[in-house]
């Protein structure tokens, strides 16, 4: 069965889907492996107890290189592998965190849903909203009241194409939703108190959420905070309080290992770089194509692009003819979303490049 799972990793399309991921061949690789059999133990990584040596190594391992990889190590941080999604953080940051009152950055769909379930419990407030133009860029002036608890703001829009490229300074806990772009970028990590990242966008597959906490910040709500929702609890069980989804963990784990061996943060954010610049030079320079997102706030991650629609039927028959796969935009936006994430290949962007000018030389 080995043999036969060892032929199937052949030439894969160029996969740009906004998520669940795209993942280095190696990882998928060794974690197929582990499906069958876990480092010849003679059992699966899916039957074995959670409780053993051989997943309690893997949870350590996992949380250490995420801290490790952030430059957290020794500066008073948690990382905690949770399950419920970047969605479950949108309650668990309120429960724990939220007294009074919270500020907000509304960036775009995500950013909302988080304000929506914030508002249960107190007082929410959006500081500043780019909702005025479909969220098509990152607003830059406004202030955040010093009396407020925390203030929350979302790295990247997947759906919107844009990214915040600088980080307010606040006297007060900083929470950043990172699912779409973390671990893609060198940023001084140590000035947000809570990240917290859906693994399915930038890390592993679906079914686990990465939460980096800085501990001092926790236990001052007067609030109970159920078991299960209380970062507390899991720091105290190692993020063992309940069954972990030990398949998303262990890739999570093979994925940060992977980026280590890379050269970590700085060597994945060069690469990033020359595949966004590659795509938005075309998109800028294609006048069959124009770019969503102000070209400030442009994201990395995720280039969302509209065509002149004379053209659509003969791009889609050219980007399936080329492999393409997982270019359709949101339904928020229309057009076309390229989501380039760390694992992504240069060539998989130089060929939608390619078939991009050559619509153009055909038109």
């Amino acid at each position: 069965m080995l043999v036969e799972m060892k032929n199937r990793f052949f030439m894969k399309k160029h996969n740009f889907s906004a998520g669940p991921c795209i993942l280095p061949q190696e990882v998928l690789k060794k974690a197929s492996e582990a499906v069958v059999e876990l480092d010849n133990s003679g059992l699966s990584l899916i039957e074995i107890s959670h409780r053993s040596k051989p997943f309690v190594d893997i949870m350590e391992k996992a949380r250490a290189l995420a801290l490790e990889l952030l430059g957290l190590e020794g500066k008073g941080y948690k990382a905690l592998f949770l399950q419920g999604g970047a969605s479950m953080q949108f309650i668990m940051v309120a429960h724990n965190l939220l007294e009074k009152r919270a500020g907000y950055l509304n960036t775009g769909t995500w950013s909302d849903k988080a304000i929506k379930e914030a508002k249960i419990y107190d007082d929410i407030y959006e500081v500043a909203s780019s909702k005025d133009a479909n969220f098509n860029y990152i607003p830059k002036a406004y202030d955040i009241p010093s009396d407020y608890d925390y203030f929350h703001c979302t790295s990247n829009n997947t759906i919107f194409g844009t990214q915040m490229k600088s980080f307010p300074k606040c006297d007060i806990p900083l929470v950043c939703d990172m699912s779409s772009d973390i671990f893609s970028r060198v940023l001084d990590f140590s000035q947000f108190d809570i990240i917290y990242a859906g693994a399915q966008k930038n890390m592993g597959p679906a079914g686990t959420t990465l939460v980096v906490v800085k501990e001092d910040i926790l236990g001052k709500v007067s609030r109970q905070i159920p078991s299960m929702m209380d970062y507390k609890v899991h720091i105290s069980k190692s993020s063992m309080f309940n069954t972990p989804p030990v398949f998303a963990v262990y890739t999570s784990m093979l994925t940060l290992k992977w980026l280590k061996n890379l050269g970590g943060i700085a060597a994945i954010e060069e690469e990033n770089e020359k595949k966004a610049r590659l795509l938005y030079s075309e998109l800028d320079l294609n006048p069959l194509f124009k770019g969503y997102a102000a070209k400030d706030d442009r994201s990395t991650m995720n280039a969302t692009f509209t065509l002149q629609q004379d053209y659509k039927e003969t791009f889609e028959t050219m980007l399936k003819e080329g492999g393409i796969n997982g270019l359709n935009g949101h339904r928020s936006v229309g057009g076309y979303r390229a989501s380039m994430y760390n694992a992504l290949p240069f060539e998989s962007v130089a060929t939608l490049v390619e078939i991009m000018s050559e619509l153009e030389r055909k038109a």
